[in-house]
């Protein structure tokens, strides 16, 4: 029996280490630095190998494989935690109790994540003197490694780390300044801190670093990418640290980093795309005006240079996409933004002589490498277009019903098919893909106009973009047509790594201005 225990273990560490890439495995020898010496971290060529040095260390056994669902959960391979049988909820649950990745090598991970080519470039040349010349560094987590063997970075000296993230990026230096803040003395064995209630300027406990809120959505209509940049405020909220009253504003200040910087001198463009009448057979979209021009005031007042387009044929619309991917004006900007009005199908939209334009094609223009402009800045795409010809029709719920299985209902596309596979984007679809959207001829799209009127709503609330989405999915979900026949569900897809927070503007909304 416990052969075939041993036998099934061996397995399933087999299973992962094929789906693990030579850059997961720099990160998980990385992360277990702590755990095991570096010359023996040195040999490593594979995950086996770093299994391997974990069993011969009692970290890891037939009956305890929690540490490798934390590592998996740190380098964000999320998929292969099942074959442990664990979920990311789970693994959150547990890291309180059995978390072995200290709060300082989570830190440096999340730098390394952060480190663009450019900016390690700049950081090697700062550090010339200090790094050996007979070796050259190829990665963030090679240079940290360096730093660490010749005690140059410790736990307790962060000094040479601070200095060079001040001259290359204040992001970077907010990160360290951050685990520095949260740094503070623990009991042995226990992870909260006993608050005298006279050091309280108010009843109930003061929960510093409470984890933010995930905008979790999950049901049938919706399969959004999990976010694919680090969050460090997750690791620092499993310590569930409880603290005097005076540390409470560190919670704003966390807040601030887990957030796009937004507040430099513009806020960047908008482009509204609008596919009104068609050189064939496609139906001209009547109502397609009123959301531009909704769309144009809502922008404009967020702070947005809005250029909006009209009638544009599919090799109009890419010559445009790349007469914007080379304006060197993004530099000076906080964010990209594209609106796209059209009829469309699956995973593409309609130019106005009726070619099809692929939407992954249209968001690829603007990534790091295509528009380095607008790297580590985030890029919001919505589209307006049917992406089928299927109605989604309405499920009539007595308060007695009983609730269907999950598992029994038809599984829809995502449309993180259609985003590039990197950090900083998001698409927010106006329906799930195989489905038809709605438009009013005279009111305008259920979708283009939902969201005008959330962004109007909650962003003077200082909610993220998320949200703001969650709750355009809330109003379109509940809208049907007259006879009661046709409803529509939007479904956003992101690989934000922050917060995306609109600065509250000066004066009022739209809606509100006479």
């Amino acid at each position: 029996m416990e052969d075939d225990v041993s036998l099934k273990f061996r397995k399933q560490l087999l299973l992962i280490d094929e789906n693990l890439g030579a850059e997961d495995v720099a990160a998980l020898k990385f992360l277990c630095t702590d755990l095991l010496p570096f010359k023996k971290l040195e040999s490593v060529k594979s995950a086996l190998d770093i299994f391997q040095l974990l069993m011969a260390e009692d970290y890891l056994n037939e009956e305890d494989t929690f540490l490798i669902a934390e590592l998996l959960y740190r380098i964000k391979c999320h998929s292969l935690l099942k074959k442990l049988g664990y979920t990311k909820e789970k693994v959150q649950k547990c890291l309180h109790e059995k978390g072995r990745v200290s709060l300082y090598r989570q830190m440096l991970y999340e730098l390394s994540e952060n480190i663009t080519n450019e900016m390690l470039k700049e950081i090697i040349f700062l550090l010339q003197n200090c790094l050996p010349k007979r070796r050259k560094t190829h990665s963030a987590l090679e240079l940290l490694i360096l730093l660490e063997k010749q005690s140059l970075l410790t736990e307790d000296n962060l000094q040479i780390l601070e200095e060079v993230c001040r001259n290359v990026s204040p992001d970077l230096l907010e990160t360290v300044n951050c685990y520095k803040r949260t740094k503070v003395p623990l009991p042995q064995q226990e992870n909260t801190l006993p608050i005298k209630e006279s050091s309280l300027t108010h009843t109930g406990d003061i929960r510093v670093f409470a984890c933010p809120q995930e905008t979790s959505i999950k049901s049938v209509c919706f399969n959004i990418n999990d976010n694919k940049g680090a969050n460090l405020t997750q690791g620092f909220s499993e310590m569930n640290l409880e603290l005097p009253g005076e540390f409470s504003n560190v919670e704003n200040e966390f807040k601030k980093m887990t957030s796009y910087k937004m507040d430099g001198p513009h806020r960047g463009f908008c482009l509204v795309i609008n596919n009104v009448k068609f050189d064939g057979s496609l139906q001209e979209r009547k109502g397609s005006c009123k959301d531009a021009g909704e769309l144009k005031r809502v922008f404009t007042w967020l702070g947005l240079d809005v250029r909006t387009y009209t009638d544009l044929t599919s090799q109009e619309i890419k010559d445009l996409m790349q007469t914007w991917q080379r304006l060197q004006d993004h530099k000076d900007r906080d964010c990209f933004i594209c609106c796209i009005l059209s009829h469309g199908e699956s995973g593409a939209i309609y130019g106005k002589d009726e070619e099809l334009v692929s939407i992954r094609m249209i968001m690829s223009y603007f990534t790091a490498k295509q528009c380095p402009q607008l790297a580590e800045k985030p890029k919001l795409f919505f589209i307006q277009a049917c992406q089928g010809k299927d109605i989604q029709c309405p499920v009539y719920v007595e308060n007695d019903a009983r609730i269907p299985d999950p598992s029994s209902m038809q599984q829809s596309v995502s449309p993180s098919e259609s985003i590039p596979e990197e950090a900083d984007f998001l698409l927010g679809m106006a329906t799930i893909d195989g489905y038809v959207s709605f438009r009013h001829i005279q009111q305008g799209a259920w979708y283009i106009q939902a969201l005008c009127s959330k962004l109007q709503l909650l962003v003077p609330r200082g909610e993220d973009i998320l949200s703001i989405l969650t709750e355009v999915n809330e109003d379109v979900s509940r809208r049907v047509d007259r006879w009661g026949t046709k409803k529509q569900m939007p479904q956003p897809a992101y690989t934000l790594r922050r917060k995306f927070i609109f600065p509250i503007p000066r004066d009022p909304p739209p809606s509100q201005q006479h």
